[in-house]
């Protein structure tokens, strides 16, 4: 029975571009997040693919493998509208169960779809919703399944524009010609594990029992994994709140102590604005920092759980205070602040000392907040954060799609404190 199709939009950040900007297609180009040599492609098109690029490489190795190529300075906001824009006609066609990454959906088959030929009608209904009313650039790989396990796997089998269906009787026949890293659930660490256990091909992976599955995963994400390969139901724990946090490269321009400190500062305010967000409260601290050397450092704190950007801020600046003495003198190049031991707002009880203290802090952090939303980042900010206001941008990880009304400015507020007054309406 079919129960899954996932779709991924193929070399969604280069497709974006290409679609908006049409001198850039049929051109290989790679996305990066500044306009330096030394940082790496986060995407690159399909024709750059083509030609044996990847993603991650070095700009000017890329230019080195890939004469012709076009450098762009990725645009976060874009992309995202772009997101939501195919999100919406997806689930014009078919319902969206999960939104995987910023690039790939899962969704839902059910009753008549549930059958081949109606599912890859369906399939090319939706392909062609997107050519239509989207561009033609955004094309997209599409894989049916029993479960959105073998979905994902049929969508990764042809790249791209593939429509690939599995069904049960297709399983495990059309699976034991893949390598293992070639599913969702087994990166590095995980294929060593199984070479060790005597499990080097996907033929003896799908002959492991559950139990030996779960012992070798060392979980009951095993045991699940034994079923998956067989296309049973796929039911996941809904995914708990458990840290917020940034990272941040440095520009050349910023290696040293003092502006390290701050865009610190700017990643924190950013981290305590989406907790607030989210209803939770932070118990923790954890900051890291890696040095040109590749040395790493970092430091952490416990406190009891709050909200309160100024009471983080004074944590951070007593982890930077004591970093050992000789890694004051090296260059800075990456660093991170994370929020964690997270609590749910419903949980929390207030420092029966600190109540009034926590009442007028949560009034600052809810105006600073409200300030920000609606005239942009930026507007206001603790001084902490004074010279890094233009650093740490907003960025996509393909496991978090950051909100632009929440990070950026919220274009629905139109720029107003207080709601419109509609003139139509009596009194």
């Amino acid at each position: 029975m079919l129960r899954a199709l996932a779709i991924d939009f193929n070399s969604f950040f280069a497709s974006v571009e290409q679609q908006e900007r049409p001198e850039l297609r049929g051109r290989p180009v790679g996305i990066v997040p500044v306009m330096a040599e030394t940082t790496g492609c986060i995407a690159v098109s399909i024709e750059a693919k083509a030609l044996g690029l990847t993603r991650n490489a070095r700009v000017a190795e890329a230019r080195r493998q890939c004469p012709g190529l076009v450098i762009v300075e990725a645009r976060p906001e874009v992309y995202i509208n772009y997101h939501r824009r195919l999100k919406d006609i997806v689930e014009s066609v078919v319902p969206v169960k999960k939104i995987q990454s910023i690039d790939e959906l899962e969704c839902e088959l059910s009753g008549d779809f549930a059958r081949p030929d109606n599912a890859l009608a369906l399939a090319k209904k939706l392909r062609a919703k997107i050519l239509r009313e989207v561009g033609p650039c955004l094309r997209s790989s599409i894989g049916i399944g029993p479960n959105w396990f073998i979905a994902k796997v049929a969508s990764d089998m042809q790249k791209p524009d593939g429509l690939v269906l599995l069904d049960d009787t297709d399983l495990p026949e059309k699976l034991l010609h893949l390598g293992l890293r070639d599913f969702c659930g087994i990166g590095e660490n995980m294929e060593q594990r199984l070479r060790r256990a005597g499990i080097d091909t996907v033929e003896k992976l799908y002959a492991a029992s559950r139990d030996r599955l779960r012992a070798i995963w060392g979980s009951v994400e095993g045991a699940r994994f034994h079923g998956w390969m067989r296309g049973e139901p796929q039911e996941r724990e809904q995914a708990q709140h458990n840290t917020i946090g940034h990272g941040h490269v440095l520009p050349p321009q910023l290696r040293n102590d003092e502006a390290a400190l701050a865009v610190l500062h700017r990643l924190l305010q950013k981290a305590a604005m989406r907790l607030r967000h989210s209803g939770h409260y932070a118990g923790g601290l954890h900051l890291s920092v890696r040095y040109r050397d590749d040395t790493r450092w970092s430091g952490d704190r416990r406190f009891n759980e709050t909200q309160d950007t100024l009471h983080f801020t004074h944590v951070l600046n007593e982890l930077w205070a004591g970093r050992p003495r000789d890694l004051r003198r090296r260059a800075p190049l990456q660093i991170g602040i994370v929020l964690s031991h997270l609590l749910e707002g419903a949980g929390h009880t207030g420092d029966l000392f600190e109540e009034e203290k926590e009442t007028v802090r949560t009034r600052l952090h809810s105006a600073v907040d409200t300030l920000n939303q609606t005239f942009g980042k930026n507007t206001v900010y603790f001084g902490g954060a004074h010279g890094a206001s233009r650093s740490a941008p907003m960025r996509i990880a393909f496991t978090r799609i950051p909100e632009p009304e929440l990070e950026e400015i919220d274009a629905a507020r139109r720029r107003r404190l207080r709601p419109e007054v509609n003139p139509d309406r009596p009194g």
